[in-house]
């Protein structure tokens, strides 16, 4: 099982950067390791790739401790170093603000942009013009559906985008990839998921949508692909 999942992530990820063109000879990329096995498999296959393609690039693992006390930064440096990545660590106080009295409503928008906010400053100032973030396509398909109950709009997460007219372009080299595949080769590495301490976690509005999504997937295991193909196949037409 572990070389199943092993070569699918790599045949994906790559199908992904190849057919998209995200990433160039002489590229470096900043990929942000939140402590969640995506981005951890992003990281490793990241690395991995450089091995057996024609192009050379370099990747710079960067963390961003939202500050809620449970020392992040010292776990996820412990793991860049074991395992020879290049880092950096930010030291943040995003999660508590996030979090304060004046955004209860939605504290997951303002943590994610605030975190955001960190990761693009780090680029400019290591360089970087690659932004690799580890979503797979489960989290395009819950985000499509945040965005229409709670967004009232309909849109997901682009596999490629570019900011500051083009100096930068944010990438998902695994939004064609399923998270159990991802779950089931972490799992196989025995590599540890880091509690980020968010006292939000496990009840957000994502959670709810993915619970939500869980019996669809159950009562037909078509629904998951059609749901995916669909937001590659729009028709404004049929829309108001």
């Amino acid at each position: 099982m572990t070389n199943y999942a092993a070569k699918e992530i790599k045949r994906l990820m790559g199908k992904a950067i190849y057919t998209l063109d995200m990433i160039r000879d002489g590229d470096h990329v900043l990929v942000a390791v939140s402590g969640g096995w995506d981005s951890m498999v992003l990281l490793w296959f990241l690395r991995e790739r450089i091995k057996r393609i024609p192009i050379e690039y370099r990747i710079t693992a960067v963390h961003v401790d939202p500050g809620f006390g449970a020392n992040t930064a010292g776990r996820m440096e412990t793991f860049f170093s074991d395992h020879g990545f290049e880092c950096r660590i930010i030291q943040s106080d995003i999660g508590p603000k996030a979090h304060g009295p004046d955004n209860s409503e939605n504290p997951c928008f303002l943590c994610s942009r605030l975190r955001r906010k960190l990761l693009f400053e780090m680029t400019a100032e290591l360089g970087c013009n690659r932004l690799a973030f580890g979503h797979h396509k489960d989290d395009l398909i819950e985000t499509f559906f945040l965005n229409v109950f709670y967004g009232a709009s309909i849109s997901t997460m682009l596999p490629v985008q570019e900011f500051f007219k083009g100096e930068l372009t944010v990438i998902r080299p695994l939004y064609l990839v399923d998270e159990g595949l991802i779950k089931r080769y972490a799992m196989s590495m025995d590599w540890p998921e880091i509690d980020l301490g968010c006292p939000t976690a496990g009840s957000s509005k994502r959670e709810e949508i993915k619970n939500m999504l869980k019996q669809f997937y159950m009562s037909n295991k078509k629904i998951k692909g059609n749901i995916f193909h669909a937001l590659k196949n729009v028709n404004p037409d049929y829309l108001l």
